[in-house]
């Protein structure tokens, strides 16, 4: 009697629908990446950008390979390997007065990811994103060589791989120049605002002040209440202003099950948002706050996706530029409410000029971020959001997509033709690929 065959082992982004596949990995990622398709660090991507597009496909597991290479503590530059972590350089270089040029809103994310999808932060309309900071990068190419390229060396290879979703090379080593701090400690100010118009209002004020500004806003409501929402902004806490202790690490939960798909619905997330925008009683408040929960909310609560059951989520950001005016921004929100499928978690930021990165997500207008739980209607919501996004001359975050269309993301995205002839010029077999890389590009 013949034994059952196993099941096929899955991988998952941070959305939780898997695909086909298997990682390997080892604390040698020069050796490791030799022959592979495909690199991931912490699969904190929400889609399918570091999901293989065939099980066979050799993905390498970057977090084993941590180790620090070099510090010059006077000028504040940082050269690791790239499976170090937000989690280790907060642990290690808060306390010496050195943070992260750009954090993105989790910590739980390699060097090398951070390169790949040249994340962004509450700052970036004063520091750009990630991949302005980095000053060289050590790869290995679908050729197997391995090089060095900075902004002045392989200029184009850099470029390309910042922002690039690792189509580029295997990212070895990341050297980039850190951010000195006052103190430890945050100083932040936050406001309840009470529709869109209101919010757009405060945040354009609130941006030449502040060097981290962000919201959370009410995507479920409609009408007069339509985005709604919490703003917060905030600096570094001078010595004076700082508490005397260092901030203590704080405790963390575990989302104990997958709730039941559900279990997320328009009426709990209704009385969530309702919840969450009245309990910020007062109309202003301000105060010094540790980092953790200024920049890494979520991270408080391990494993939260499980919030969104089986089904998996998504999540779904665009930039919609600064050109198209605040009634963009208004028209979009109207679409997305209208359309249902949104949860409560929904961010709006602020962001600064488009960077060098040939497929880097911020240019100048606003950030809106929303989580989806997947659904037969989802696909739909997506195409009708992306549809709106060309037409303003916007475009989605790679590192979050896993609905876009191949066609809307060539409408959305100028940029793409140079970036696929300097990929052609460094990985002319289109060797390096990923499942989102299939989906958009057709390999």
């Amino acid at each position: 009697m013949s034994s059952p065959k196993e099941p096929h082992p899955t991988l998952e982004g941070w959305g939780r629908i898997p695909e086909k596949g298997r990682e390997v990995l080892s604390e040698n990622l020069e050796a490791l990446t030799r022959g592979a398709i495909l690199s991931r660090g912490l699969g904190r991507s929400y889609g399918d950008s570091s999901l293989p597009a065939d099980p066979a496909d050799k993905v390498v597991a970057t977090r084993l390979a941590n180790r620090i290479i070099s510090f010059d503590e006077p000028a504040g530059v940082l050269r690791a390997e790239a499976g170090l972590s937000l989690v280790e350089i907060n642990r290690i270089f808060i306390p010496r007065g050195f943070f992260s040029p750009v954090t993105p809103g989790t910590k739980y994310v390699t060097l090398g990811g951070m390169v790949a999808s040249d994340v962004h932060g509450k700052n970036h309309h004063c520091e750009g994103c990630f991949g302005q900071h980095v000053r060289s990068l050590r790869m290995r190419l679908a050729s197997d060589d391995i090089v060095d390229c900075s902004p002045t060396e392989n200029a184009d290879l850099f470029y390309a791989t910042i922002g690039g979703m690792g189509l580029l090379g295997h990212i070895l080593e990341v050297e980039f120049t850190m951010q000195r701090i006052a103190s430890p400690w945050i100083y932040m100010e936050s406001e309840r605002v009470p529709d869109i118009n209101a919010f757009l209002s405060a945040l354009g004020v609130a941006a030449p002040g502040w060097p981290m500004t962000m919201g959370w806003i009410d995507c479920l409501s409609q009408g007069s209440a339509m985005g709604r929402g919490i703003l917060m902004a905030g600096r570094w806490a001078t010595p004076d202003e700082a508490q005397r202790e260092a901030p203590k690490a704080g405790g963390q939960l575990t989302f104990p099950i997958d709730l039941p798909n559900w279990a997320l619905n328009s009426f709990t997330g209704t009385a969530f948002n309702n919840l969450y925008y009245w309990r910020h009683f007062a109309h202003r408040s301000a105060g010094i706050v540790a980092p953790e929960p200024f920049f890494y909310p979520l991270d408080a609560i391990l494993e939260w996706n499980r919030a969104y059951g089986s089904r998996g989520f998504t999540q779904y950001q665009c930039v919609l530029p600064r050109a198209a005016g605040s009634e963009a921004v208004r028209e979009f929100m109207k679409r997305l409410t209208t359309l249902g499928g949104a949860s409560p978690l929904c961010v709006i930021k602020d962001c600064g000029p488009e960077g060098k990165g040939l497929l880097s997500f911020p240019l100048e207008g606003t950030s809106i971020a929303v989580d989806m739980a997947v659904s037969p209607e989802v696909q739909g919501i997506v195409n009708n959001l992306n549809e709106f996004v060309i037409e303003t001359g916007g475009r989605i975050y790679l590192t979050k997509d896993r609905f876009t269309l191949a066609a809307h993301f060539r409408a959305m995205e100028p940029r793409l033709p140079r970036f696929m002839e300097t990929r052609k010029k460094w990985d002319p077999k289109r060797r390096l690929r990923s499942a989102q890389s299939v989906r958009l590009f057709g390999e």
